[in-house]
């Protein structure tokens, strides 16, 4: 290309959000590759001839995002692009149905659009999902104006508190009760028992929606749906179904099924294929009961599953559709994922989705009849947590994006970049990147709509929590995109719109009485933390990171207080496997090192954290290992888990791997699963027997000596 070209392409993509550049954690400077740029153009339908100055499609739709506390907005009008002679008039439908308006003020026509301030907007301005109408005259021009605090929930207890709890994996709890996978009825039993310990919440992998009819593909960060639970985490014998259904009851009882059930509980990993089918033989029988018993004499119960059935006659409702019509796919063509369905098929508003859905409509039923049920499962957890006394309860986490063969995707796949995928650059824990293999929102798409997409997700996760962690938090600034086909290292930053998505998260956490987590590890952009500080989100800590300059770990005092502080998460090795090098070993044997040189330096950098652990907690006068002790023993644990919780940190979670001294981390990034059991390993004991085992209590002393609760 001529140097003009280069030019027009890299204002072509400055104009579409696509960074020419970015830094590195080693602050190295990478240019994005031209292919790359003409990749990322396409995905978003943009024409890389296209003209510098041409409107996007945002521009034809405007959704004015409010922050508290900010003056009278300046709106844009694209409808018309002649200079308005008529008098200005803005009106605002609130949410509550009332209106106010008043005048509007001519501020400038820039780029042939002309725009406007609207004076007295700002004032006792209540948050909320607003229209406002704009009129000049004969024309009139509406617009989603949408009303944000400037700041989320706060931390129960204010300014000091500082609360605890466990961080779990639901399917790795093990119980003397549950089918092989751990369940809602676990989760409850769980809260009590942390409660009863000090804990303030429960931290739980996503609990979004996998594959109904592909089981083993296990991965909560690659769910079908973000909008739907996770039927596998069903209490089947909780249901009030199941205690009517005599045939159920006695299937269940029988010496056949109860050795299934044990030989699922005893297995070592989740045998998710051995669960799926034990408990869709189940509900399947309690299912038909209910339509029969329930449904066909419009009983309450039938009553009360149309209502919830309407409530979420969207996102549940298409996801259900989805469900149906896969397991359908599945058997006749052997497809999966709906881009390999019958062409017809994969749009959802073609009439050929309405007519087998109507033929299907017992099974897309039977598919909101598990969600009702996981919803009402859900609902009596938050319950068991509050009447517990958490002051926070069920910590729930969002994934960063959905699988683009699921129902997410189908239900609105123009909402979402075709031919690139969300991943990381290089850092020190993946040296050659991670391609997570799941498509992006579109960002001007995002607008379009009243930000609708990123307003139902928030809202889904928040139902029956307390918090809401954020996966990669980093996404509502910039994502990482990577053409398909390309490597890791070949993608490039896409913008997205922080302080909309931001103002968005701030609303539904106030409306749902909810603090946000952000997970921002890896590659953050400068003064990212602070934009999210001032919006309330607590930033996500790790002990592993958090070093002085000199790569000491870094003493308690030294962490902020608006944040969540943890020893290790679900992508990281557990305290023992650290201590060990479990970690590099499996990496090692897996080639996962991209150079020998890399490889080298992170067994070097290992071996010097086996002497600066010690240090770190002799000088906070706790219990240290000797740098040459094979295994960190349980008072080294406890000391840890004290260590971390000595912090001014808001929130601490602690994982369960840590609390029992497992050696193995729940997932291995850059690995399949057959490379590695990622999503499937349970721990150790019997959640009955936790109390006479005294590890869990004993963590939890220990970090409840360092704070004791608000």
């Amino acid at each position: 290309m001529s140097g003009s070209d280069d030019r027009a392409l890299d204002a072509l993509c400055a104009r579409h959000g696509i960074a020419l550049t970015y830094r590195d954690i080693w602050n190295q400077e990478h240019a994005t590759p031209e292919p790359t740029k003409h990749a990322l153009l396409a995905a978003m339908g943009v024409r890389a001839d296209e003209p510098v100055a041409e409107p996007t499609p945002a521009d034809a739709t405007v959704t004015v995002v409010h922050i508290e506390g900010d003056p009278d907005p300046e709106i844009a009008w694209p409808a018309v692009a002649q200079p308005l002679a008529e008098a200005l008039r803005w009106t605002l439908a609130l949410e509550s149905g009332t209106e106010r308006g008043g005048d509007g003020e001519r501020v400038g026509h820039g780029d042939g659009v002309p725009r406007l301030r609207c004076v007295g907007l700002a004032g006792d301005l209540p948050p909320g999902y607003h229209t406002l109408t704009l009129t000049a005259g004969s024309m009139r021009h509406a617009l989603a104006f949408i009303a944000c605090p400037r700041r989320g929930a706060s931390v129960p207890g204010g300014a000091g508190a500082r609360h605890f709890g466990p961080a779990i994996q639901l399917y790795a709890l093990r119980s003397r009760r549950n089918w092989g996978i751990g369940d809602f009825t676990d989760l409850a039993n769980l809260a009590r028992l942390a409660a009863a310990q000090g804990a303030s919440f429960v931290g739980v992998n996503p609990l979004h929606e996998l594959f109904v009819d592909r089981p083993q593909a296990a991965s909560p960060y690659s769910p079908s749906s973000r909008l739907t639970v996770n039927p596998l985490y069903l209490d089947v014998e909780a249901t009030d179904d199941y205690a009517t259904t005599a045939a159920a009851r006695a299937l269940v009882a029988s010496p056949a099924f109860a050795d299934r059930l044990a030989g699922l509980r005893a297995a070592p990993l989740v045998d998710y294929v051995g669960v799926a089918a034990a408990k869709r033989e189940v509900l399947a029988i309690v299912y038909a009961a209910f339509r029969r018993e329930q449904l066909a004499h419009d009983t309450p119960r039938g009553r009360a599953f149309r209502a919830f059935a309407a409530e979420h006659r969207d996102g549940l409702a298409s996801a259900a559709r989805f469900d149906a019509l896969q397991a359908r796919f599945a058997r006749e063509h052997g497809a999966w994922g709906w881009p390999a369905w019958p062409a017809d098929y994969r749009d959802r508003a073609d009439p050929q989705v309405a007519a087998l859905a109507d033929q299907l409509a017992a099974d897309v039923d039977y598919h909101l009849y598990l969600q009702w049920q996981a919803d009402l499962q859900l609902a009596e957890v938050a319950k068991a947590a509050r009447d517990a006394g958490m002051a926070i309860g069920l910590y729930r986490d969002l994934a960063v994006g959905a699988n683009p063969g699921g129902a997410e995707t189908w239900h609105d796949p123009q909402r979402f970049a075709p031919g690139v995928h969300v991943g990381a650059p290089p850092d020190e824990f993946n040296q050659g990147g991670q391609d997570w293999g799941l498509p992006p929102w579109t960002p001007h798409r995002l607008a379009a709509d009243g930000f609708r997409a990123f307003r139902e997700l928030i809202v889904a996760n928040l139902r029956h929590a307390g918090g809401l962690r954020i996966d990669h938090v980093m996404g509502l600034a910039r994502l990482y995109w990577i053409p398909e086909g390309a490597s890791a290292a070949q993608g490039a930053y896409v913008r997205y719109p922080l302080r909309e998505m931001l103002g968005i998260l701030a609303l539904e956490s106030h409306r749902h009485g909810a603090l946000v987590v952000g997970e921002d590890l890896g590659t953050v952009p400068d003064d990212f933390r602070l934009v999210t500080a001032a919006a309330g989100i607590l930033s996500y800590r790790v002990l592993y990171f958090e070093r002085q300059h000199d790569g000491e770990f870094l003493a308690p005092a030294g962490y902020p207080a608006q944040a969540l502080v943890t020893i290790s998460t679900h992508d990281l090795p557990t305290l023992e496997g650290y201590w060990q090098g479990t970690d590099l070993a499996a990496r090692d044997a897996l080639a996962l090192f991209p150079s020998p040189e890399l490889r080298a330096r992170a067994y070097a950098d290992r071996a010097a954290d086996r002497e600066r652990l010690p240090r770190a907690l002799a000088g906070e006068g706790l219990a240290a290992p000797a740098t040459s002790a094979p295994r960190l023993d349980a008072d080294v644990r406890a000391a840890v888990h004290a260590y971390v919780a000595r912090t001014p940190c808001a929130l601490m979670t602690f994982q369960l791997e840590d609390v029992f001294g497992e050696t193995e981390q729940v997932n291995l990034p850059a690995t399949t699963e057959d490379m590695q059991p990622n999503w499937r390993r349970k721990v150790a004991r019997d959640l009955e027997d936790w109390l006479a085992d005294g590890h869990f209590a004993a963590i939890c002393a220990a970090i409840r000596g360092q704070r004791p609760g608000p």
